[in-house]
């Protein structure tokens, strides 16, 4: 048995005589209400709309008979029902369907609507598209930065490790200033006191990494016979250019 809700229409509907099965009495108001139900549909007024469907649906499936003038037509030239239209058999068997426009908008709305609908569908798929290259983009470039900042950090050391090859290769040579000032290890900056230090600073300054460490190397070559790619100092510049593939990392590489 379910439980009772004490609550409900239902249990105040339904007959509460003295003796009587509580799930019993449930059933029968259960049943009483749905012959109400039944009742109150039967006895609605259908409307205008209703109606009209209800009398197009039974015109639709019924058959064409002969008070069909078009039928009778077809009959008279030999058409039998259930036959194929042709004079071989190869049109259609069945009426061409109907169909029914039952809303208030104008011809040509439902055209309309599906073409904005696709445009819509279009423009979001060109939206995720043009997303989609603006993040490869930005991955690429992000990418480009990367190796970039690799590369210089690459020369930077290659650098630092020139200059202090050049200023060991230099005192060994007794030569006690260098021939650029950034040719060497730059002091610290509380021993830079002197003014055409400076200027020479401000000169330097003026040229890129890869243009330093191209000179210095240049010059690590042309005077001592050293190079920084192979760790090694020649005998003369004959020994330099036989032994030693170039005057670059890629030529290294």
């Amino acid at each position: 048995d379910e439980e009772e809700d004490y609550m409900s229409d239902l249990f105040i509907k339904q007959d509460v005589r003295p003796g009587l099965p509580i799930a019993r009495r449930v059933k029968e108001a259960i049943q009483k209400e749905e012959k109400q139900k039944e009742a109150n549909e039967k006895n609605r007024q259908k409307s205008i709309k209703e109606e009209e469907k209800e009398r197009r649906d039974l015109v639709l499936k019924s058959a064409l008979g002969n008070e069909n003038k078009g039928f009778a037509l077809l009959q008279k030239m030999g058409y039998k029902s259930g036959q194929a239209l042709g004079k071989s058999g190869e049109g259609i068997v069945e009426p061409i369907p109907l169909n029914i426009k039952t809303g208030r908008s104008g011809l040509g709305h439902e055209e309309l609507k599906k073409r904005k609908a696709e445009e819509k569908l279009e423009n979001y798929r060109q939206k995720l598209h043009m997303k989609k290259q603006a993040n490869e983009q930005a991955a690429d470039q992000f990418r480009i930065r990367c190796k970039t900042k690799q590369e210089e950090r690459k020369m930077e050391g290659d650098l630092r490790k020139s200059q202090r090859a050049c200023q060991q290769l230099d005192m060994q040579k007794d030569i006690g200033v260098p021939k650029e000032t950034w040719f060497w290890i730059e002091p610290e900056e509380e021993d830079k006191k002197d003014v055409e230090d400076k200027e020479d600073e401000c000169t330097s300054s003026d040229l890129s990494v890869s243009e330093k460490l191209h000179i210095l190397t240049a010059y690590l070559r042309e005077e001592h016979f050293y190079c920084i790619w192979c760790g090694t100092t020649y005998e003369d510049s004959d020994d330099l250019s036989s032994y030693c593939p170039g005057d670059s990392a890629a030529d290294h590489d």
